[in-house]
This record gives C-alpha cells, structure tokens and sequence, in this order.
C-alpha cells in the first residue's frame, strides 16, 4: 500500500491538475454545456443520473464479463493448438492477423443480419477483440522457453505434452498475463460497441442516448464510467497475475541485480 502511494500520487496529482485546467478554460471561455461540458457539471449530472445509470453500468459489466471470459479462454485453446500442431500455426496464424485488419464498426452490422438482436452477435464482437491479444501473446511465450531446459527434459524422457505441462506453459505465464491486460481493457470497448447492435441497456445505449439528444454531460460520463471500467479491469488482471506468479522476480528485484552486475 505504501509502495502504491509512493508512485501513484504523481498521476493522481496531473489528472486533477487536468480537471482543474479543464474547469478554468469552461469557465473562462464561457464554452456552452453542449458543447464541452465542465468536470464539475459531469460529476453533477453523474449523480443526477446514477440510479438510472446503474442498470445500464450492471449490463456492460456482464457482457464485459461473459465475452472476456469467452475471447480469453479461445486465444488460449488457438494458442495451444497452434503451438503443438506446427502445420496448423503455418496455416492458419495469416488467418488470425488478417481478422484484426477487419474494423469491428463495419463487421458489427453484418452479425446482426446473421445473428439477429441476441446476445450472440454481441460476444462475437467481444471475442474478437479479446482472443487476438490472449493467443498472440501465448504463442510468444511459449517460444521464449529455454531450449536447454527442453532438451534437458527430452534427455529425461519426458512426452512433449510433458513439456508443454511442466516447462513451457508455466515459463509462459508472464506473457499470457501480459495479453489477459490487454484484453481486459479491449473488453470494455468491445462491450460499448456491441451494444450499438439493438440492446435495451448498456453504456453503451446510455450514451447513443445521450449524444443524440445533445447531453454531452451525460456522453461525458459514460466516458468516465468506461475508462474507470478498464482500469478496474486491468486492475484485476494485476492482482491476478502477483498472486498466482509468485516466482516471478518484481521490477525493483530485476533492476537491482542489474545494477549489481
């Protein structure tokens, strides 16, 4: 805690010096509300509208959930299919980075002519943008492990499930966490967009709402209210991965033995 206070006032203190300037320049400049609303009028309107807004934040928190979930848990079964079929990864791993050259806003239309209105053109959306980072990032792990601990184990006898099991999954850890990061702040953004296709609730409809209508204040908190999100997201990852990543060497441990060489 006392480590997190340390480095974390610097940027508490330059977000609030933002919001201060941001205030000072509205205020100034006289900008109308529904053009630039102020930070002060947001958190107004952010209490205003928070019993309402509360079903809407509970729907994008489940979706988020569900199609994290979903993405994640693809990438990595894609992952290890393609790392322990070296044929499947030539073939099918072009495949993978072309589907991210899609743009989702374009993509979104043509799931709910297929899919309809239901949640599933909406986990599509959220997988989409969840399983690349996951698979990506594992695939790189798996490859970074120590070719003279393989070959140590392959003199031992061991399978090479054996060696997925017990040497090159557990060495991949950090980078499959370092991808679940990543996914958990795309999540977020993939559940506002799906949300776009038909839902009755969600940040998303919240601020379709509201833009149309010309509340920017109201547009303003659904910003805030996403970005809080993923920080409370990647937040978990975090904690996740120090607790299950116990072996892992911390930042100040790793600098220190590079200073003492």
């Amino acid at each position: 805690m006392y480590r997190f206070l340390q480095r974390g006032w610097r940027p508490a203190v330059a977000i609030i010096l933002l919001f201060v300037i941001w205030e000072i320049a509205v205020r100034t400049a006289d900008i109308p509300a529904w053009l630039l609303p102020s930070p002060s009028r947001v958190w107004g309107e952010a209490i205003a509208v928070w019993p309402t807004f509360q079903e809407h934040l509970t729907s994008t928190v489940f979706l988020t959930l569900l199609g994290f979930a979903i993405g994640c848990s693809i990438g990595l079964v894609v992952a290890v299919g393609l790392h322990l079929i070296p044929v499947l990864r030539e073939s099918v791993y072009p495949l993978l980075i072309l589907s991210q050259n899609i743009p989702i806003i374009v993509l979104a239309p043509l799931l709910v002519v297929w899919f309809g209105f239901g949640l599933l053109p909406k986990m599509i959306v959220i997988t989409l943008v969840c399983f690349f980072p996951v698979a990506v990032a594992a695939l790189d792990g798996f490859r970074q492990t120590g070719n003279e601990l393989k070959h140590y184990m392959q003199m031992a006898g061991a399978s090479k499930m054996q060696i997925f099991l017990k040497l090159e999954w557990p060495h991949s850890l950090p980078s499959i966490f370092s991808g679940l990061k990543i996914s958990a702040t795309y999540s977020v953004m993939g559940a506002v967009i799906s949300e776009w296709l038909g839902a009755k609730q969600g940040i998303g409809v919240f601020m379709t709402l509201a833009s149309s209508s010309f509340r920017t204040d109201r547009v303003f908190v659904a910003i805030f209210a996403i970005m809080l999100l993923s920080l409370v997201f990647f937040a978990l990852i975090i904690g996740m991965e120090k607790w299950l990543i116990k072996w892992q060497p911390k930042g100040d441990e790793r600098s220190g033995k590079v200073e003492n060489r």
